[in-house]
């Protein structure tokens, strides 16, 4: 797959091979019933750990669990500190796609230096999470 950076990543080749080979197997096995989208996601940690998540569809909407916030949240249960997430991959076949508004704002939230790797334009793009989110919700402080 053709690649484009959209900035300097600092991770290795090997190490976004198995951040997209992890992200496509998971997306694999998403429960995605309704829309058919199966979508996959997987965190990179400073460690060099990968952590994947899926999506998983619900017939009450709200209830439906975006692969990227599944990834994330797999990460900080395996004892990932948010500080040491340095990429979340999302993937699902051949189409573009780059995460939705909430799980923007959740990256932006727990991992605001991240880096996603995404579809966009056919190819492979890197962007941080702050170019997907710029006017993101902050902390209101008195």
């Amino acid at each position: 797959m053709a690649r484009t950076r959209t900035t300097s990543t600092p991770w290795t080749a090997d190490d976004e091979a198995r951040l997209l080979a992890t992200a496509r197997a998971a997306a694999r096995r998403a429960f995605a019933p309704h829309s058919k989208l199966r979508v996959g996601a997987a965190v990179l940690a400073r460690d060099g750990r990968v952590v994947p998540g899926c999506n998983l569809e619900s017939l009450a909407y709200g209830a439906t669990l975006c692969a990227e916030r599944a990834a994330l949240g797999a990460a900080v249960a395996a004892g990932v500190a948010p500080a040491d997430v340095v990429a979340v991959a999302v993937v699902s076949g051949r189409i573009d796609l780059a995460p939705c508004g909430v799980c923007r704002q959740l990256l932006a939230d727990v991992a605001p230096r991240c880096l996603v790797l995404h579809r966009a334009g056919g190819r492979f793009v890197t962007t941080p999470v702050e170019a997907l989110l710029p006017g993101r919700m902050m902390p209101w402080r008195r």
